[in-house]
């Protein structure tokens, strides 16, 4: 009764929060309409360019002084992009400074005009003992609501099946089991006296936490099942053990705040210490911002505290708007341009500390160890060197992590339009001569942060076509070879005798597809914004690999390649 009665109560304000957001935007419409007209009125001896242009840049800065507190929507600001489509970007990330985020609308692309978006701040908590006995138990309770009720879907689903095998009609079966949040949430409120007497001790959203995952769980298998959900096959959902399962609860209500510079507030837990000032989310908070949820994980032998907050930043404009630049990923040169700066290399973070965890995994297998057959408690010297071991891991992720973020928002905040390919990173890895070096470079890491930088920083990120042959095609004169083994790392045309690295040559081709856009046919060649079409398998000379092909080795096509805007897609994450 009282979650109903809280239901009521949040839906009531709900309702009444969309009144007053539909007459908030009534009222903004009437004001943009009316200074829309005053303005028309008073620059009518202005030029077209200059009219549009000065009367948005005044429209926008006299509506932010009369309308200070109100989102103004000012999707009419965007340029017209029949086929170049800007979808909601959804890129969820825990960097350790904060940088990573979702970006739910942008509001226009013209300079001073923010950005809602969903952002995580991650911070080290630094929690008493007490305190970290509290949070494990939540994370135990997160896992025993999951188990509980991973059960009862089995247990029903079992029953059904029984019963039909009996020959018993599908009116007469057992009823089904619903599947849903609120139908799991609510048998486990009738139940969890008998189940886990000592539920009090933790808070409600530990318990909500392990049934909302469940659901999502069930959902995910029911959709792929019926083939609504894309990507690989999802199996059914596994119970959760102590030893295996991420150690995780997000908290949705309650007391979730910061407490000073130095400390949090979280529901039951109370305030807790972190490890690194919160300031810069505080900051945030005192400018409008509002935290939505808050998630413990423990990670990397410490317990760390993620915030989900909505925030506005301001619409940023790339050092050169107008520059296209094509980057090409490899192993031995993590990234390539074609615009001529100076490649990265590939830092290899793992293969650089594999003789230190060699040495640590020796020493740990020669320490006494836990056994869980003989309940055997590991020596001091083996928690020792197993913390010494997992720390050397944690630093091969960290200076990986913090080096792509500097790659990546160097590229967003220069260039307008950044062109990447569409790598199958998941076929690239079954190769067991490579999969070690190309899971060390962090493929794709780059794209998914390049996505959401691009939206934040004003420039737009395009995904060239995973069968488009960018190293087999001459970035002179556009042939296209059949066969380009991987050992040949310099690309030789036998049309107009070209010579160039194979990785530079991929990134000229790169950067060429939104150039043949704009100079091709059709209705828009004035932006450049491509086409949303693919290369099927097997056309413009196979696919990017050493694989053979049935297309003979000698054979060349030349001449345009491919055709345009054939190569080019927009990114979409869903």
């Amino acid at each position: 009764m009282e979650d109903d009665a809280v239901n009521g109560t949040r839906q009531t304000n709900r309702s009444s929060a969309e009144d007053t957001s539909g007459l908030v935007t009534a009222v903004v419409r009437i004001s943009v309409r009316q200074s829309l007209s005053d303005f028309l009125q008073r620059d009518r001896g202005r030029s077209s360019d200059d009219g549009v242009g000065s009367m948005v840049c005044e429209l926008m800065g006299g509506m932010t002084k009369r309308w200070r507190g109100l989102r103004l929507r000012a999707g009419s600001g965007r340029r017209s992009a029949p086929t170049l489509r800007y979808h909601d970007v959804h890129a969820n990330s825990h960097s350790k400074y904060g940088h990573a985020g979702r970006v739910v609308r942008t509001h226009s692309r013209i300079r001073g005009i923010v950005v809602r978006v969903v952002q995580a701040y991650r911070f080290a908590l630094d929690p008493t003992a007490r305190q970290g006995a509290v949070l494990a138990s939540h994370c135990g309770a997160v896992r025993v609501a999951f188990n509980w009720g991973l059960a009862q879907v089995k247990a029903n689903l079992a029953q059904r099946e029984a019963e039909r095998s009996y020959g018993i009609a599908d009116d007469r079966l057992t009823p089904a089991l619903s599947w849903s949040m609120p139908a799991l949430r609510k048998r486990w409120n009738q139940v969890k006296d008998e189940i886990a007497p000592w539920w009090a001790g933790n808070s409600k959203e530990a318990y909500a936490c392990g049934l909302a995952r469940l659901a999502d769980a069930l959902a995910n298998w029911r959709d792929s099942r019926q083939g609504a959900r894309k990507g690989p096959k999802v199996g059914f959902p596994r119970f959760k053990t102590k030893r295996r399962a991420a150690r995780s609860v997000r908290f949705t209500t309650g007391t979730i705040r910061l407490d000073g510079h130095t400390h949090v507030v979280l529901p039951v837990l109370g305030r807790i210490k972190t490890q690194e000032p919160v300031t810069k989310l505080a900051r945030l908070l005192t400018e409008g911002a509002r935290i939505a949820s808050a998630t413990v994980r423990w990670q990397e032998d410490r317990w760390h505290v993620s915030f989900t907050v909505h925030t506005e930043r301001p619409q940023g404009t790339p050092a050169r708007l107008d520059a296209v630049i094509g980057v090409d990923l490899g192993i031995k040169t993590l990234a390539v341009f074609s615009d001529g700066r100076p490649p990265v290399p590939n830092p290899r973070h793992l293969n650089n500390a594999m003789r230190k965890l060699r040495r640590l995994s020796r020493a740990v297998s020669r320490k006494r160890g836990p056994d869980r057959r003989t309940q055997q408690r590991p020596s001091k010297r083996w928690q020792r060197t197993n913390t010494a071991r997992n720390r050397a891991e944690y630093r091969v992720a960290a200076l990986r992590r913090d080096g792509i973020h500097q790659l990546t928002t160097a590229l967003a905040r220069s260039y307008g339009t950044i062109v990447v390919e569409d790598l199958n990173v998941a076929g690239m890895v079954r190769n067991r001569r490579l999969a070690r070096a190309i899971s060390d470079s962090g493929f794709g890491e780059i794209r998914r942060q390049l996505a959401y930088k691009t939206t934040w920083h004003g420039g737009r990120l395009l995904v060239a076509s995973r069968w488009f042959p960018s190293s087999k095609t001459c970035s002179s004169c556009g042939a296209v070879k059949a066969k380009l083994p991987l050992r040949m790392r310099t690309y030789l045309c036998e049309g107009c005798g070209l010579t160039m690295d194979r990785d530079e040559n991929a990134a000229l081709n790169l950067a060429s597809l939104v150039e043949r856009t704009v100079a091709g046919s059709g209705p828009e060649t004035i932006n450049g914004r491509g086409a949303d079409l693919k290369t099927p398998p097997g056309g413009a000379g196979g696919r990017e690999t050493s694989t053979p092909h049935r297309a003979p080795a000698a054979r060349i096509r030349r001449g345009p390649s491919p055709t345009t805007g054939e190569s080019l897609t927009t990114l979409e994450i869903q």
